[in-house]
């Protein structure tokens, strides 16, 4: 019986980005002031550096882009070739990024909603008592708690979500579940007879630590898309849309897998 690969190192983003765009403006700023080099000749070398770097970065390829088009724009922006908004404008945008998606929960997935449907007939494989208590750990707007309700509408829904706007709007189109606004890495599994996660590759293994350590025997960890790393899952599901549904459930004896489904 396989366990769980250990976790790895937490995921730091955005400082990757912001480490290169910084590093690429430095460099910029070397080349035009130190070595007196003409400006389109500076902004293409370090331009090409840095989408070289981008491009080598391990993370998704969202994230690959994001890195190699921070210079280039900001630079754009900074030459003036395009007319800014005012700051206040800037302001706005920032605070609103900041309530949708607070600044700790950049190391989680974003804001990737779980498709309607997702598990009509799921309960046919993946059998729950009555009332079972079920998380959805980062809840977004309430998608994946939806459609909870329509595979286990017998069962007492939960959700969590660092963003208290998101919170808000999952309990009003989930009157039937308790939404709250908190960490769900900090939050206590132990309660729950499944914990349903719509995650990333990278933080996996950080869910797999925190599932051995608190799920009680018998309890389900439930994954969208994306497996756990030296684990044999107990079950997978193929959701109507085609996707991935992997499912692990904590054995009697306090392994962290059963032999079968």
């Amino acid at each position: 019986m396989k366990r769980a690969a250990p976790a790895s190192a937490p995921d730091r983003w955005p400082l990757p980005a912001l480490t290169l765009w910084l590093a690429a403006w430095a460099g910029f700023a070397a080349l035009r002031l130190g070595l007196q080099r003409p400006v389109a000749e500076a902004f293409g070398i370090v331009a090409i550096v840095a989408v070289a770097v981008a491009l080598r970065h391990r993370g998704t390829a969202m994230r690959r882009m994001v890195m190699a088009l921070g210079f280039p724009l900001s630079w754009v922006l900074a030459s003036g070739l395009l007319p800014l908004p005012p700051s206040w404008v800037w302001a706005l945008l920032l605070l609103g990024g900041l309530l949708l998606y607070p600044w700790r929960a950049w190391r989680d997935a974003p804001l990737y909603p779980t498709p309607a449907g997702a598990f009509d007939g799921l309960r046919e494989q993946l059998w729950l008592p009555p009332r079972a208590r079920i998380l959805d750990a980062g809840c977004g707007v309430g998608d994946g708690l939806r459609a909870l309700e329509r595979a286990y509408p017998d069962a007492e829904l939960a959700g969590i979500e660092r963003s208290w706007v998101l919170a808000l709007l999952a309990r009003q189109r989930c009157p039937h579940a308790t939404v709250r606004v908190g960490d769900f890495w900090q939050a206590d599994w132990s309660p729950y007879d499944a914990v349903y996660l719509f995650q990333r590759p990278e933080t996996m293994p950080r869910a797999a630590a925190k599932a051995e350590r608190e799920l009680r025997p018998g309890a389900w960890l439930l994954s969208l898309e994306f497996d756990v790393p030296g684990w044999t899952p107990s079950g997978v599901w193929r959701c109507p849309d085609g996707r991935t549904l992997w499912l692990y459930q904590r054995g009697s004896n306090g392994a962290p897998l059963a032999a079968s489904a």
